[in-house]
């Protein structure tokens, strides 16, 4: 097969094309917000540490699919919890997914979420 790139550029992406393992995770990491719900739950988290009970008020969901999906976000390392007595708090686990939410926000043309 006869290839079109120049050896320095083929050679240039294959030096610093992430590995397998690398590209795994940022796959499960992209689908983690592939959902609207669970963007909505990032955005809202991404301005205030809550419960389930705030984020079902705030967001117009009902406890079950707020649980769930909070419950996905944390198996995927994005969100974290404190429990204060029987209140359960959540917040994003690293504020460099804020800046991922807004990149996006910012590539799709809205300046602020």
């Amino acid at each position: 097969m006869e290839t079109l790139l120049d050896t320095e550029t083929a050679t240039l992406v294959k030096t610093y094309l992430p590995r397998n393992a690398v590209l795994y995770s940022l796959s499960e990491f992209f689908s983690a917000c592939a959902d609207a719900t669970r963007t909505k739950i990032i955005c809202a988290l991404s301005i205030s540490e809550m419960c389930v009970s705030d984020l079902c008020l705030i967001l117009g969901l009902n406890q079950t699919t707020c649980s769930h999906q909070l419950r996905y976000l944390r198996s995927a390392g994005i969100v974290r919890c404190r429990r204060e007595g029987k209140i359960v708090f959540y917040s994003l686990k690293n504020k460099k997914i804020e800046g991922v939410i807004s990149a996006g926000a910012e590539f799709l043309g809205y300046m602020k979420y």
